[in-house]
């Protein structure tokens, strides 16, 4: 359901706290939760990876990277880390029936990139043998990454604020919110949800230099720290899927954020009102200076 945002305060603190997605998500030691594949990788995975039982195919995108090890976000929501050595091909593929292909060092591994990796059992977890992305995609995460954003004159505001640059959001209008709900403890998007968000997206693709923001937020159950990263997994979530099922551009994405139990849309201590509160809001913002153009 569409509403208008009525807490312009709280999305103003949002905005100034956002930061690229390779920070405090990267940095995070995660508990598995449902729908994450736990590792336990102890050292430095070798450079050799022949011999090594194969493990599973992972298809998705990086949700985050932390030294040798990527977080991959599959279209399902589930989340496989896996560890990245010297013996791990990377390529990139393009061209004419992505025959063009050139290999990659793994600073190419960008958070945001939709990838496909072969991996190998080792250590209690996985490592990637081979990573492939499309060489396009590496094109356009680079650019938001350094700030060389010429081919997207009409997002520069969206780029800005994925380099961690975005002022507050008084430099916005909000044009709607989008509220999508999910069960206690869960993070996994329903038919009606899916639905929804792609209906968001469409209706910000029909305003001009649109971005989206999307905050994820609980009910009061369970400690601060479970809430927190469940919170920023259910955002996690639902920019998959506008990115991977509604086709929303990573380059027009707000960085998402998790805020917990905070700011509550209705009573926690009636079960009605957590359900209210156990959300993600997907908001539709334009900057002053480009509304209307």
């Amino acid at each position: 359901m569409n509403v208008m945002s009525k807490r312009p305060a709280v999305l103003c603190l949002i905005a100034m706290l956002a930061v690229p997605a390779s920070g405090s998500v990267a940095a995070q030691e995660l508990d598995p939760y449902e729908g994450e594949v736990g590792t336990t990788v102890l050292g430095s995975p070798p450079a050799d990876l022949t011999g090594l039982n194969a493990g599973p195919e992972i298809e998705g995108f990086i949700a985050a990277r932390s030294g040798d090890r990527m977080k991959v976000m599959s279209a399902d929501g589930t989340s496989t880390v896996i560890a990245i050595s010297e013996g791990t091909e990377i390529r990139g593929s393009g061209g004419f029936l992505g025959l063009n292909r050139s290999k990659l060092g793994m600073d190419s591994l960008l958070n945001g990139l939709p990838v496909t990796a072969r991996t190998v059992e080792w250590g209690g977890g996985l490592v990637a043998s081979r990573v492939e992305l499309k060489s396009k995609d590496l094109k356009t995460a680079a650019m938001i990454r350094n700030g060389t954003a010429q081919g997207f004159a009409e997002q520069t505001a969206a780029t800005e604020a994925l380099r961690g640059r975005m002022g507050d959001i008084d430099k916005y209008n909000i044009k709607g919110t989008t509220n999508v709900y999910f069960d206690t403890g869960k993070w996994r998007l329903t038919p009606m949800a899916e639905a929804e968000l792609c209906a968001a997206a469409s209706q910000a693709e029909s305003m001009n230099n649109a971005l989206l923001l999307v905050v994820g937020y609980t009910d009061s159950v369970g400690s601060q720290e479970y809430n927190q990263v469940l919170s920023e997994r259910r955002a996690g979530r639902v920019v998959n899927y506008l990115q991977q099922s509604c086709g929303w551009k990573p380059y027009r994405m707000l960085t998402p954020t998790g805020m917990a139990e905070a700011d509550p849309m209705a009573d926690n201590t009636t079960a009605a009102g957590r359900r209210q509160n156990r959300r993600v809001s997907v908001n539709i913002l334009v900057s002053k200076g480009l509304d209307g153009l």
